[in-house]
């Protein structure tokens, strides 16, 4: 992921302005046309973040609101969990719509995207450095988590936490953030539906593989990233150390989340084949192509994760012999 340099303006600072001003200056032919260029300058931002952001995220939220208990309390219907998977849907877009608003404004940012992903709005001309008028009265603390979605993307691109080895737990924070978020908005339709302890565990669980295992992001962008000076976990500990670590923690957390729902049946699978395929994918051929085949496999296994609170046999007590 790209960072700006300190100095360059937060993205807590979000103008309260119209997008009039930067239709003005456009060169389209009607205002109307402007306007229905937006949604497309919304997916050009967000493109690259959709399937391995927002997907995951909402899956989590639709996936534990569906289970009930013992992730949630209350009677939150299937039918009522499903008719808010387009809330769901829309608050982990914004989320990442956020996120990359802030990430790919920077002059370093800029100079990177032109050279490799010159589509995007920014070094396409489509819009400009400082584009949060696009998202500005969505008004963002009223949205659910939202000042801490500002937060940590002030940490993770204007105080550049996204270069330092710190990277890794503001994603891991960032992801149990929006994961019980996404499900509280999924269970959201029954007024006295909450998370339990358990499912607050479950969600820190899931935080705990991101943070040991989000590495695999990092090794399709190394040469990128060592020419921007960051400090990811492949460039530190080594790209041998960061596969071999990975090769261990992919399956170990797959039989400790087996474990932990009690899982004896051929819902076992479900971990154990993405999981093998996410091995496969970081020790085979080395090329930026595998690699980036590989981060979408993790994503796969973390989705085959989220869905083991469905076809478990409950969650293990973690005081039951205490």
């Amino acid at each position: 992921m790209q960072s700006p340099a300190i100095g360059e303006r937060s993205p807590l600072t979000l103008k309260h302005s119209s997008f009039e001003g930067e239709i003005a200056s456009s060169s389209e032919p009607s205002t109307i046309m402007n306007i229905l260029r937006v949604p497309r300058l919304i997916w050009d931002f967000t493109e690259s973040n959709f399937a391995t952001f927002v997907v995951p995220n909402t899956a989590f939220g639709i996936l534990g609101g569906l289970t009930g208990l013992p992730l949630t309390s209350g009677h939150a219907t299937t039918l009522s969990v499903l008719q808010r998977l387009p809330l769901v849907v829309a608050f982990n877009w914004y989320s990442v719509l956020i996120f990359d608003l802030a990430n790919q404004r920077g002059p370093e940012s800029v100079a990177e995207d032109q050279a490799n992903k010159p589509w995007r709005p920014i070094p396409a001309g489509h819009a400009g450095r400082y584009p949060y008028r696009l998202g500005a009265e969505l008004r963002p603390g009223r949205l659910e988590g939202g000042v801490f979605i500002l937060i940590l993307t002030w940490l993770y691109n204007d105080l550049r936490g996204g270069d330092e080895l710190v990277r890794d737990l503001i994603i891991a924070v960032a992801y149990g953030l929006f994961n019980t978020a996404s499900l509280k908005i999924a269970i959201g339709g029954d007024a006295e539906a909450t998370i339990t302890n358990e499912g607050y565990a479950w969600a820190s669980i899931i935080s705990a593989v991101i943070l040991t295992t989000m590495q695999v992001q990092d090794l399709k962008d190394q040469a990128g990233d060592r020419g921007r000076g960051r400090a990811t976990v492949p460039l530190f500990f080594g790209d041998k150390a960061s596969r071999l670590s990975l090769a261990v923690l992919v399956p170990f957390w797959s039989c400790v989340c087996v474990h932990v729902w009690h899982i004896r049946s051929w819902a076992v699978l479900l971990p154990t084949l993405s999981g093998v395929m996410v091995v496969v994918g970081v020790l085979r051929r080395r090329t930026p192509e595998t690699d980036s085949w590989a981060w979408k496999l993790w994503c796969l296994w973390t989705i085959c994760l989220y869905s083991l609170p469905l076809v478990g046999n409950g969650f293990v007590s973690f005081t039951a012999h205490v």
